[in-house]
């Protein structure tokens, strides 16, 4: 027994003094880092959390169940796209307004998924919805005559309380509004050799000023096809990104004098673009993803160095993303998770099945799949990032509430509907010979 102590006394002292060599050079430094910076153990304690702050995000998404789904209407429509009222803050969303193929807006109650109201323009086609930032009850929508067109749903009336005019030629197929409320623009289909983005001011929409105004002015030099996709900057009134069908992702600041200089930026997809967005911290990232199911991601901020600003260039995600016992069929767009500080890509299969997908710069990665919802493909979706919950909508006509660890009091699926829909979407790849300005 005493040998054996013995042994263990020297074989201790041994490996106090390797730690030592091995550690010694670094002990000062350490000592004295705890001792003059008053927050070190706070950023260890940091470190930690940032470390599984995505993973817990990314646990929450890949829980989400129903919560709750619409009644199909009389007449079933592909649901195209959908916007959430923006509420005051500490309070939730109350609306939900979908934009659907019967040339039709339709609103929600948020909660219950209980139907309030419709809007038509027949024989125009509605193209994409949005509410007012600071009026939660103002939707807008664009219109394929020409016009934005604007509702408050308190009102009874099927009329619009703002009609945004364009130019007589113009079919407007996207738009947006900014962050302040201030400025609304919109995209045309290209006609003969024309497409323009099309600006109007839109102060005194939110007190329902009953009017037409006329547009403040148009860029028509950047694109030279088709403008599909329209966005601003969620926090910057100012800047705003466009694509089109001719690959081209735009950045403009609008507050420049002229559109030579208000064109920032120009990155090429090099095929036709079907959705775009802003990401990362204070949205210095711009994405997009075209319909042949590419996906391109730069780093605007990166525009005055020497560094390339492209983080990702997917050409086809159908391919790169790894799903077991399943497959990824197409992309329906994307979504930028502050608090996680990760961008997620939703996606899915034609019989209704939704992929969630983690970008990195490193490439994708499968977060989740949602099941047993929708029996169809999937066109539109939105994300309620402060309570985490999902609304979709599809081509079996169903508007569905997902919420993490919901239960579903009717589980019965729907049945798959096949309906003709009314928009028809031209996809023209184009080659990548594109002329553009590329950092």
């Amino acid at each position: 027994i005493f040998l054996s102590l013995q042994q263990d006394v020297i074989a201790g002292f041994l490996y106090a003094i390797l730690i030592l060599v091995v550690f010694h050079p670094v002990v000062d430094l350490i000592d004295n880092f705890n001792l003059t910076y008053k927050y070190a153990p706070l950023i260890i304690i940091r470190t930690a959390f940032e470390m599984t702050a995505v993973e817990k995000i990314e646990e929450q998404l890949a829980s989400l169940r129903i919560a709750k789904r619409s009644t199909l209407s009389e007449e079933p429509a592909y649901l195209l796209d959908i916007d959430v009222s923006k509420p005051a803050e500490s309070e939730s969303s109350r609306f939900v307004a979908v934009s659907c193929s019967n040339k039709s807006i339709r609103v929600y109650n948020r909660e219950t998924l209980n139907f309030l109201r419709e809007y038509s323009t027949r024989p125009g086609i509605l193209n994409g919805v949005r509410f007012a930032h600071a009026c939660e009850s103002v939707v807008f929508s664009a219109c394929s005559d020409g016009t934005v067109k604007c509702w408050d749903i308190r009102l009874a009336t099927q009329k619009a309380v703002q009609i945004f005019s364009g130019y007589p030629s113009n079919v407007l197929i996207s738009f947006d509004i900014n962050c302040s409320d201030l400025i609304v623009c919109a995209g045309t289909e290209k006609v003969e050799t024309d497409t323009f983005l099309v600006f109007w001011d839109a102060r005194g929409v939110t007190d329902c000023a009953s009017a037409t105004k006329e547009p403040l002015g148009v860029y028509s030099e950047s694109h030279n096809d088709d403008i599909t996709k329209i966005c601003f900057h969620p926090i910057e009134p100012n800047l705003v990104v466009s694509g089109s069908t001719d690959g081209l992702v735009n950045v403009f600041d609008i507050n420049r004098d002229n559109e030579d200089d208000a064109l920032i930026a120009t990155c090429n997809s090099d095929s036709s673009v079907s959705f775009i967005g802003w990401s990362g911290k204070d949205y210095k990232r711009v994405y997009c993803m075209t319909h042949d199911e590419g996906f391109c991601w730069w780093d605007i901020a990166q525009l005055d160095t020497e560094e390339p600003i492209t983080l990702l260039h997917v050409l086809d995600v159908r391919g790169a993303v790894c799903i077991d016992n399943d497959s990824l069929h197409y992309l329906v767009g994307g979504s930028y998770h502050e608090k996680a500080d990760k961008l997620f890509l939703l996606g899915g299969t034609s019989t209704g099945n939704i992929h969630l997908v983690s970008c990195g710069t490193d490439g994708l990665s499968l977060v989740g799949t949602l099941r047993g919802g929708h029996s169809a493909t999937v066109r539109s979706f939105c994300w309620n990032l402060t309570d985490e919950s999902l609304l979709t909508g599809g081509e079996d006509a169903q508007l569905l509430l997902w919420k993490p660890g919901a239960v579903e009091r009717s589980l019965a699926k729907k049945a798959s509907m096949k309906i003709a829909s009314s928009v028809q979407k031209r996809v023209r790849v184009r080659n990548s010979s594109l002329k553009s300005r590329k950092k």
